[in-house]
């Protein structure tokens, strides 16, 4: 029996309701309401909660399957990070219960990181009743089937497109895959250094266990050679246990070696002693321990142009560079861009469950007359949220407002570079702002737009946390 609420009267719905629990949250009283009203109509059992007080002991004690949850708690608190905490911690507790983001149309771009996140979809307040129920239906739907893997980054294969400059760089790794060569790969961030280096190892002998591999702009000075060469037990305050290394780590497999060119020059005599001997020394300890890796470094940076400059060793320059691989960048991959995007497209369709399967023609154009300055991880960044807002079963233009600018054409000449300020030339006159000024507005901004949260910040800038520390220092933030 339900209760039309325009008559007072009661009566017999003919609504089929659907065997689900729903636990709604959400702060206003009016929303409640409406919920009250309209959940019953289609879920077996329904609760809300007006606070996500005792919200753990609820799910568990109500065995939710499906949790509604609204991204905001607090007046005048607008920044959706209560709803990202509450989503990791019922993901974390409860891995198999499904969470539907509830969001006012500002918090958009905080939901779509809430289903990078784990929530299985969100709906934009005020919403559609239709929209709503279906969203829920199929959470439902999911519950009971089960969470399926969505997989990981570092699992993605090699994209080799049709350019000569891959297909020749392709034939260069097909010669030095089986053989423990020391490997130097650079190219601009995100064309894929590190997909490439996964490459390598899966087609050497190592391949049997797992590359290893860390971000060495990521690690501070302090913690450079335990990081790299492990310490023991009491060698610092903190050294409670015996701690393995990333040389010992990777004993028998590959070593990968991100943003290789951030390592202090005071250090880079410590690597290259390491890779001489082909033994670590534990911080703490005397004794050498033997370490048989395979070596991949990576840059996006000139270290050519450093050794010459005295800020990178040139005998590690000649150890870590046996052979050479440079990616170009995808503006010069033009033909490439649509594979990509399809590649991508269907890859976060089947993570998300969208039924989109295709790229309109206008939405197309569109990606084929973007610069991609941030290359391939962008491209692949713009299509998972183009799926993740996608309506329809095509990728449109209107899925892509906002993630990408108007249509612009592939420059005939040289891509501009810096010039010793850092300010770029442009038809004889020098642009004012340079490149340490746009950076500094970007963490600026990013700072304004995630209220201070620094993982928030640091995802959305694609950068670690402890890069975003060392940048806050640099520029006074």
């Amino acid at each position: 029996m339900v209760t039309d609420i325009r008559s007072g009267c009661k009566h017999k719905t003919t609504m089929a309701r659907i065997k689900g629990r729903i636990l709604a949250i959400d702060d206003n009283a009016g929303i409640r309401s409406a919920l009250q009203i309209l959940l019953p109509l289609h879920f077996s059992d329904v609760r809300i909660l007006p606070s996500p007080n005792g919200l753990m002991t609820q799910a568990e004690e109500f065995r939710a399957d499906v949790v509604l949850l609204d991204m905001n708690f607090h007046r005048d608190i607008n920044t959706g990070n209560e709803g990202l905490f509450w989503l990791s911690e019922l993901k974390s507790r409860f891995r198999d219960v499904e969470v539907v983001l509830f969001t006012a149309y500002a918090d958009v771009a905080l939901a779509v990181e809430g289903m990078k996140r784990g929530a299985f979809d969100f709906v934009v307040k005020p919403w559609e009743n239709d929209r709503l129920i279906a969203t829920l239906e199929k959470a439902c739907l999911q519950h009971r089937k089960g969470n399926p893997a969505t997989g990981n980054n570092r699992d993605r294969s090699m994209f080799w497109g049709g350019s000569q400059a891959m297909a020749a760089i392709k034939r260069t790794i097909e010669k030095i895959a089986p053989t423990d060569a020391s490997v130097l790969i650079t190219g601009e961030n995100g064309v894929g250094k590190d997909v490439l280096a996964g490459e390598i190892h899966r087609l050497s002998a190592r391949s049997g266990h797992q590359m290893v591999g860390a971000d060495i702009g990521a690690i501070a000075e302090t913690l450079f050679e335990s990081e790299l060469f492990g310490h023991v037990k009491g060698a610092f305050t903190d050294a409670k246990s015996d701690h393995a290394g990333l040389f010992e780590q990777a004993s028998g497999s590959t070593l990968f070696l991100d943003e290789i060119g951030n390592i202090p020059l005071h250090l880079q005599a410590k690597l290259l002693r390491v890779l001489q001997n082909r033994a670590v020394t534990k911080v703490g300890d005397t004794r050498p321990v033997p370490v048989d890796i395979r070596l991949i470094c990576a840059t996006n940076m000139d270290l050519e142009g450093m050794v010459a400059d005295g800020k990178f060793r040139e005998d590690l320059w000649y150890r870590i560079n046996t052979i050479h691989i440079a990616i170009p960048p995808l503006r010069e991959r033009k033909d490439e861009i649509l594979p990509l995007a399809e590649m991508f497209l269907d890859e976060f369709a089947a993570k998300y469950r969208r039924d989109v399967h295709g790229i309109g023609t206008e939405a197309a154009g569109i990606l084929l007359g973007q610069p991609w300055k941030g290359n391939v991880r962008e491209l692949r960044n713009c299509i998972e949220k183009a799926v993740i807002m996608s309506e329809g079963t095509m990728l449109s233009a209107d899925d892509l407002t906002g993630l990408v600018a108007g249509p612009q054409a592939f420059p005939d000449t040289e891509r501009e570079e810096p010039d010793e300020s850092g300010r770029i030339q442009q038809d004889g006159q020098q642009d004012e702002e340079t490149l340490e000024m746009i950076e500094e507005k970007a963490i600026r901004n990013a700072m304004m737009r995630y209220n201070g949260n620094l993982s928030m910040v640091a995802r959305s800038l694609d950068i670690s946390r402890p890069t975003l520390y060392s940048k806050l220092k640099k520029y006074g933030i």
